[in-house]
């Protein structure tokens, strides 16, 4: 079971990434980060993904219509580009943390890395 920075680590092995973070989504601060940030800078990005995600979580339209007490599991945003995959991660504690993926889009397989990311999100050990 991988720790933030192993985690991280792995997420850029998946093929055509360029960069990965963890954040809080609380305090939009990147708790560990590897690779680029699409904006330049890593705390910028954590915090516009974090707003995102926010604003998707809280939307009614986006509930799962069967059991709407199911939170978020991703969102994927898509540019010319690349990818953005941004996967919501359970913790233990109460905190909500995001797995968020940059992807190029000629290089990668968004298929094959939601999934990678959603196995990383599930084996992520928080200490």
């Amino acid at each position: 079971m991988p720790g933030i920075d192993d985690c991280l680590a792995q997420a850029m092995t998946i093929a055509g990434a360029r960069g990965v973070s963890l954040t809080d989504w609380g305090s939009g601060l990147a708790l560990g980060h590897q690779g680029e940030s699409p904006s330049g800078d890593h705390e910028t990005t954590a915090a516009e993904a974090t707003d995102l995600a926010r604003a998707a979580a809280e939307c009614p339209t986006f509930a799962d219509q069967e059991d709407p007490r199911m939170p978020l599991q991703d969102l994927i945003l898509t540019t010319g580009s690349s990818y953005h995959l941004i996967r919501f991660v359970d913790t233990t504690f109460d905190s909500r943390l995001l797995l968020h993926l940059w992807l190029d889009r000629r290089q990668g397989n968004l298929a094959v890395a939601r999934i990678r990311l959603q196995s990383l999100a599930e084996e992520l050990v928080l200490l």
